[in-house]
This record gives C-alpha cells, structure tokens and sequence, in this order.
C-alpha cells in the first residue's frame, strides 16, 4: 500500500473525488490519460491538471514516473491472472472475480491501527449506538446481533431527519457510535459527527471513501470497497470487514465470551420445545 499522504485540508469536492479515485484504481491511473480521468469523473480536464500542483507534483507524468517507482506487484495482480481464464463465462464467476478486488483493495488498505482503535472503542463504550440507514441496515444489524452475544448494549439508530435528535439527546461522553457512511456522509452524520464534539462520545465511521473530507472529524475510520460510484456497490468487503472485528472483539475477553455462547446453547436445548429453531 502506498501512503499518499495528502493534505485533505484544503481539498475542493473535485480534489477529494480526485484522491479518492486515484487510490482505489491507481494501476488504472498510471496507464491512463488526463482526459480519460475527466470523463470518468465527470469534471474538467483543467481540474484534474491542477490537481497534480496540489499533491507536490509538477505535472501528470512527474506523478506517473513516483508512483511507479513505488509501486510493487501486488496481490490483486496476481489474484487478476488466477481468474483470467474465467473471463466472459458464467456470471458467477464474473461476480466471484470482481468481490475479490474488493476484498483485496480492503485488505491493501486495512489500517491495523484504526482496526485496533476501533475494538478498543467498541468494548470499553458503555453503550454502542449504530447507524446504518439504507443499503447499510444489514450490516448494522449484523454487527447488533452478533454484538449482543457479547454483552454489549447495542442500541440502533436508524432514524432519519429531526427525529435522531431523540436519540442523541441521550448520548453521553462514554457511548460510541458506529456510523456507516456510504458514497457521501448524510446530513443525519454529520449531526452526529458535530454533536459529538459537544458531548464527547467517540464515533467509528466505516466507509468505501479513502479520502474524504468528514475522515478527520471520527475517532476512528475503517475503509471497505463496494466499487466506483457508478458500479454496482456489492457488501462483500464491509461484511468481511464486520465479521472480522465481531472476530477480534470475541477475542478480546475470550473466556467470559465463550462462557456467554455456551450459556446460550444450554438455554436453547432447555427451551427446545417451546422456541424451536
């Protein structure tokens, strides 16, 4: 993985959408064309020119002869040639090629560090508030679930408009939020986001932006591709991404959470035939 190490701060929208692209597809990057870059972002080629000035380069070739000095084969290459000979067959494989991308472009950008951040937030909150509106609900109600087994006090917070103001009211300095936030941050986050600098409560955003301008206002941030915003978004890379931290969180008090799980098989033999699975 390469660390670009942009300053986001003064980022325009177009630059932002620039960098995200630029991360998530820089192989492509490197054997494209200015003008290519315009049109599959849908903005001048004169921004995408003066671009390369914001970022410390001279010009597109001075950042196309860096990277490339930098850039390794990666796993997703090889994992490319592995699959080539499935190419225009069935759609089950077409659709099993383009889920390990995501997983591996995930896993190419997987902080470690915000990883641990984020199971160490998770265990010590004293009450775990999840926002996951849309597309997203399935993967908070995922985590919820697979959570509770854990003893946690998982709350969901799926309302939209005026109406979460009733939930934040409630939210103190030792609570954490984890917000999904796909493609752009909804204004129901960004509330979140500003009160949170207010009450003091910790937020996790997890996201398929790599370089966006709400990154800086959370606690922690976990990247999982679902593809360009004009693709179809598959949840195969943030489910991974959830099952993984339900994995690391069971860990975390391994004897007192398998002793939950086995309490719950005993219960569900003892009640067998009054709640049949």
């Amino acid at each position: 993985m390469i660390d670009f190490k942009w300053d986001t701060e003064t980022m325009t929208p177009n630059q932002f959408k620039m960098a995200d692209y630029i991360q998530k597809n820089l192989k492509h990057v490197l054997l494209s064309t200015e003008q290519e870059i315009s049109d599959a972002l849908q903005i001048s080629i004169a921004s995408v020119s003066r671009f390369w000035r914001i970022v410390g380069y001279k010009n597109f070739k001075e950042f196309k002869t860096n990277m490339r000095k930098q850039l390794d084969i990666s796993p997703a290459g090889k994992m490319e040639n592995i699959m080539n000979h499935v190419e225009g067959q069935e759609l089950e494989h077409h659709n099993l090629n383009v889920s390990i991308d995501h997983l591996q472009k995930t896993i190419e950008h997987f902080s470690q560090a915000a990883f641990n951040k984020t199971v160490e937030l998770l265990t010590a909150g004293k009450k775990i508030y999840v926002h996951s509106p849309g597309p997203s609900q399935g993967l908070g109600e995922l985590m919820s679930y697979r959570l509770l087994r854990f003893g946690l006090a998982l709350h969901p917070l799926n309302k939209g408009g005026s109406e979460i103001l009733e939930d934040l009211l409630h939210m103190t300095k030792d609570d954490v939020i984890v917000v999904f936030s796909f493609v752009r941050l909804l204004p129901e986050a960004q509330v979140i986001l500003e009160h949170a600098k207010e009450v003091g409560f910790k937020t996790i955003i997890i996201t398929d932006q790599l370089v966006s301008s709400f990154a800086n206002g959370a606690d922690a941030v976990l990247f999982a591709s679902r593809g360009e915003m004009w693709e179809f978004h598959s949840m195969v890379a943030p489910t991974f991404l959830i099952e993984n931290l339900i994995i690391a969180i069971g860990m975390k008090n391994k004897e007192e959470n398998l002793q939950r799980l086995e309490m719950l098989s005993d219960m569900r033999n003892k009640y067998a035939s009054e709640l049949p699975r």
